[in-house]
């Protein structure tokens, strides 16, 4: 398991845009299981939405990306250097994610040619998937 403080040293992501909580399990450039326990205090919370507080589907594709960039930036040759966004493609929301739920992130590395590579992410609340897609990534320096 990984905390706060060895996702750190693996992916440049900092408060309060560090998406994920904790890792699971994971294996260098294969896969990564991590978690988001989304508290109300979240500051996105106060704009979307006051009256029903949703987490933003973006926010939930960025968590699954920072997944995957754990297991990707774990790499020898990739230490240091950023996972940037290259696209999405075939992402499906299933379901609210709201104050309270415990956010499993799931991210696994389908294939790799050089710097570009394509996850396939699920994101689940309680076995229930919330989030599907395909993530694309450029690892740079």
């Amino acid at each position: 398991m990984l905390g706060i403080k060895e996702i750190e040293a693996i992916i440049p992501h900092r408060h309060p845009f560090l998406l994920i909580d904790y890792v699971e399990d994971y294996v260098p450039g294969e896969y990564a299981v991590a978690y988001k326990c989304v508290s109300f205090r979240e500051e996105f919370f106060k704009g979307h939405f006051p009256q029903e507080p949703v987490m933003p589907g973006v926010l939930t594709i960025e968590a699954l990306a920072q997944t995957g960039a754990v297991a990707i930036l774990s790499v020898e040759e990739n230490k240091g250097k950023v996972a940037y966004f290259g696209g999405i493609s075939k992402c499906k929301f299933k379901g609210k994610v709201i104050p309270g739920d415990k956010l499993k992130l799931e991210t696994r590395i389908m294939k790799q040619k050089g710097p570009v590579g394509v996850g396939e992410a699920v994101a689940s609340v309680d076995g229930k998937v919330v989030v599907t897609a395909e993530l694309t990534f450029v690892v740079g320096s």
